[in-house]
């Protein structure tokens, strides 16, 4: 799970900062490539974003689907009947570099940043340049037998 938000992390260009101890003087923001684009706020209403558009078709293997099913399995996750889509809002740069992924919350966080990780491998270097830097919207059906 850790391998996975680090890449999410490294990948969407995030600014972390550390708390300084008690009488300690504030230590400098730590910035991963840092972009205006990543401070931008996370749309809550996805249904007026564009879609998100591929170069190359997107296919999920079923066997992506594995780990979501026994989340739902083990109860992690609230009720769901062999399949489970996750929402997700995309921030991509004007030259078609992903910024930022963020997933709707369905009451599975495990199975939220798994989706995340699963978005950030699909469109590594399989987006189009969109122009302007701007959200888009897109979904994972996760389905099982």
């Amino acid at each position: 799970m850790s391998v996975i938000l680090l890449a999410l992390a490294q990948a969407a260009q995030v600014t972390a900062f550390v708390s300084p101890s008690e009488g300690e003087e504030a230590p400098p923001v730590l910035t991963v490539a840092a972009t205006q684009e990543s401070a931008a706020s996370v749309p809550g209403d996805l249904s007026g974003l564009p879609e998100l558009k591929f170069r190359r078709r997107r296919t999920m293997p079923p066997a992506l689907s594995s780990f979501v099913r026994d989340e739902v399995a083990a109860r992690r996750c609230e009720a769901a009947d062999k399949r489970l889509r996750v929402n997700l809002a995309v921030l991509v740069a004007e030259d078609g570099q992903l910024r930022r992924i963020h997933p709707q919350a369905i009451g599975c966080p495990t199975v939220e940043q798994y989706a995340s990780g699963v978005m950030l491998s699909m469109a590594r270097a399989n987006l189009l340049p969109v122009g302007e830097t701007r959200w888009f919207r897109t979904s994972l059906l996760f389905q099982w037998q």
